[in-house]
């Protein structure tokens, strides 16, 4: 089995390994310039964020060079007699073979640091390049991921915000990337549902490829998670019947999530949910996509179905119950359903383990509810709801302070077996040793090693 986007973090990280990182952030209602003087965190060891080498400030680029002073200053890292200063001292080389510009001299006076200096070309760049998008106006940047780079934007024609997901210059020309990431849009824009981010547009400008999408202003699952530790019960149910609606739909017109986790469910208001996100959406009838990724584990490891670490070719909505069942269980329990050391450890426990009952690590949960949650997450997609349709019933039912119709508690055979010696005697008749079996001893004796079989039977059925 090939991994793909498989990267393990701690799961008290704030991350859970995003294949493509989408609009995640809370931002304030009245969009405002990025600042400028980021923290140095930002940027570690001469790379950005998504590992990329980050030019140093000598081989600046001759736009950045002419602004960089009107840059610091407006941003507040240099007074204007510091500028000058430099400016000075820039104009005082005589040598035409030294290469100093008036970044390596700002950094050498200590007036900015190397970190500064890099996060301000980083933002004059994608501020440069995102700003070619024709009919949009770039705000500020909203976060950035391995895969793509996302914007607030404001569409001129028709005067609102909208996100804008670029694909960076890096994956320009691999043919791989620029079809997903088209895909991605032309999946999004089938779907139209209050539960579902919209899409607006996907297209290409000069060299980068975009896709503009509904702002959706808010937090997510995962952000919500991490400061209440764990949703209370009827939220909970409120955010899952929301998602199972959305999906619902995707799954109606014909389209899997694949990759339904706490950071790709957002929030706004309190409970009104958006789900995000649909760079590992296929089609269902998409049998050549299907048999090329075949044997390979698309998804996130905390929340991937058993049927995706396979690699199956035959991958259905029930692989999505299965997601928004984990992401489920983080957010009533505080804990992923599995943890490891790694990618393939999580997922072998996705396959293997047997999960504990979210209400032994959260008693205040319903039995029904958590019995909702093992039959969203159980190991057989056969096993599962079979469709959105039938989850949703049985969560309105427990909303309501009912009981479900399709989950039910699992039983234990144990309970079943008679006590081997058990008797009819009389109260006050002691068995005693010498005598001839009793048939109710021998009836026991026959029941008991007839559960031991079954029992041996279903654990084989399991371990295969």
């Amino acid at each position: 089995m090939q991994q793909q986007n498989m990267n393990q973090p701690d799961p008290s990280e704030d991350s859970d390994v995003p294949s493509l990182e989408d609009t995640g952030a809370p931002t304030p209602k009245t969009p405002e310039p990025a600042p400028t003087d980021a923290p140095a965190s930002d940027a570690t060891n001469g790379k950005d964020s998504t590992g990329e080498d980050m030019a140093p400030p000598g081989n600046s680029t001759a736009g950045f060079d002419t602004l960089l002073g009107k840059l610091v200053v407006d941003s507040g890292l240099v007074t204007a007699d510091e500028l000058e200063q430099c400016g000075e001292e820039l104009k005082s080389i005589d040598d035409i073979d030294d290469p100093r510009t008036l970044s390596d001299i700002l950094v050498n006076h200590d007036f900015i640091t190397r970190h500064q200096l890099h996060r301000l070309q980083k933002e004059f760049d994608a501020k440069k390049s995102s700003q070619r998008i024709p009919g949009y106006q770039i705000l500020k940047k909203l976060g950035s991921g391995a895969m793509a780079t996302v914007f607030l934007a404001k569409q001129i024609s028709l005067d609102r915000l909208v996100a804008i997901k670029v694909l960076p210059k890096k994956f320009s020309e691999n043919a791989n990337f620029i079809e997903r990431f088209y895909k991605e849009g032309k999946s999004a824009a089938q779907l139209n549902h209050p539960n579902i981010v919209q899409a607006y547009d996907v297209g290409q400008a000069g060299d980068h490829h975009y896709f503009v999408m509904e702002y959706v202003e808010g937090e997510t699952v995962y952000d919500r998670t991490k400061t209440e530790k764990r949703l209370e019960e009827l939220d909970a149910i409120a955010i899952v019947i929301q998602s199972a609606q959305g999906l619902q739909h995707a799954h109606e017109r014909g389209f899997i999530h694949r990759d339904i986790k706490p950071k790709n469910i957002m929030l706004t208001g309190r409970n009104k949910v958006k789900l995000a996100d649909l760079g590992l959406a296929r089609a269902l009838d998409d049998e050549a996509t299907a048999k090329a990724e075949a044997g390979r584990a698309y998804g996130t490891p905390y929340y991937i179905s058993p049927e995706q670490v396979r690699g199956e070719v035959d991958i259905g909505p029930a692989a999505d119950i299965y997601g928004l069942g984990a992401t489920c269980y983080h957010m009533v329990t505080g804990r992923v359903p599995f943890s490891g050391k790694n990618p393939s450890q999580v997922m072998h426990k996705h396959l293997k383990a047997e999960l504990t009952p979210p209400d032994q690590l959260n008693p205040s949960l319903s039995a029904g509810f958590s019995q909702i949650i093992e039959m969203m997450m159980a190991k057989s997609p056969a096993d599962r709801y079979s469709n959105a349709s039938e989850l949703l019933e049985d969560l309105e039912l427990v909303q309501r302070g009912e009981s479900p119709t399709y989950a039910r508690p699992k039983v234990d055979l144990s309970s079943f077996a008679v006590q081997l010696g058990q008797g009819t005697a009389a109260p006050n008749q002691a068995p005693t040793g010498d005598g001839p079996a009793s048939p109710v001893a021998a009836i026991s004796l026959a029941v008991n090693v007839l559960l031991l079989i079954i029992l041996i039977v279903v654990v084989i059925m399991f371990a295969t």
